[in-house]
């Protein structure tokens, strides 16, 4: 623990005892790439609203007015940028496998905006960001979970502030003849739950070309398969009221330990979602 708070770059990070990796997108993308929807034979097998999920980029984080910004410590960020459409969604996935049922722990610092494309905030223009894990046991009676977090911040244009879960999907659907490939639609907009407590305000600022940066921790068991908490800046919430979507074990998916952020717009206007650095970690005897 000495040593880590020794490291300007790790110390603004409480992991847990191992930190099973570090993505600093100084050092590039590191494995975070576009959720795509499964396919057999022909990409018109997927479903249609994975058929336009735009994927993460590096960006500087460079303004029409001030210049280059930079990330919080460094030059580059992860960035989310939907369509300028309502209901757009811009989706980034890393791909992991757990090496033992455990505690978890993501942790990262962010940043959200819409496109500075009007002299005006727009900070109801952003409907909401979240993360999510997708999770399977290691044994065939097993099952596989998937964990939402997402902030509502907007519906309409009426702020929300609200944290909110999911404990349902849309009904799996085979793909293709093969008999080894389905798909289900996870990230659409009902059935979200809201997280018990009050909303949270978060920073946007005072006009869309100024960048706050906000802290992120969420915490799961993967053995007990459910959230064991999560903060975002000075508030701190707890696993009760915190649902997790639950379905029956899939092929060839063991072990999986995926983690996605996504970012949706609210308005015609393009919303960004802004990534300095993520931090997993977790607590396990092997």
């Amino acid at each position: 623990m000495e040593s880590l708070l020794a490291n300007p770059r790790l110390s603004r990070f409480d992991p847990l005892a191992r930190i099973l990796c570090y993505d600093d997108f100084d050092a590039g993308l590191n494995g975070w790439t576009g959720l795509i929807g499964n396919y057999e034979d022909s990409l018109d097998a997927m479903l249609p609203d994975y058929q336009d999920l735009r994927p993460p980029m590096l960006s500087n984080l460079t303004m029409w007015d001030t210049g280059t910004a930079g990330s919080m410590e460094g030059t580059y960020a992860l960035k989310l940028a939907t369509r300028p459409q309502a209901g757009g969604l811009s989706v980034g996935i890393k791909r992991h496998t757990f090496r033992a049922l455990g505690q978890v722990q993501l942790e990262c610092y962010f940043a959200f905006k819409p496109e500075a494309s009007e002299l005006k905030l727009g900070e109801m223009d952003v409907r909401a960001w979240g993360v999510l894990f997708d999770v399977q046991d290691g044994n065939p009676q097993g099952r596989r979970w998937m964990p939402h977090l997402r902030y509502l911040n907007a519906e309409s244009g009426q702020r929300q502030g609200r944290w909110q879960t999911k404990p349902a999907t849309r009904s799996v659907q085979p793909i293709g003849g093969s008999g080894k490939t389905v798909s289900h639609f996870h990230l659409g907009p009902e059935g979200w739950e809201d997280v018990p407590g009050k909303p949270q305000l978060l920073c946007y600022n005072e006009i869309a070309t100024k960048m706050n940066w906000h802290y992120l921790r969420i915490g799961l068991d993967l053995k007990r398969r459910a959230f064991t908490g999560f903060q975002c800046n000075d508030h701190t919430f707890g696993p009760e009221g915190m649902h997790c979507i639950e379905l029956p074990a899939m092929a060839n998916l063991w072990c999986m330990l995926n983690a996605a952020f996504w970012v949706e717009a609210d308005m015609d206007k393009r919303a960004f979602l802004y990534i300095d650095s993520v931090l997993l970690s977790g607590e396990f005897a092997q």
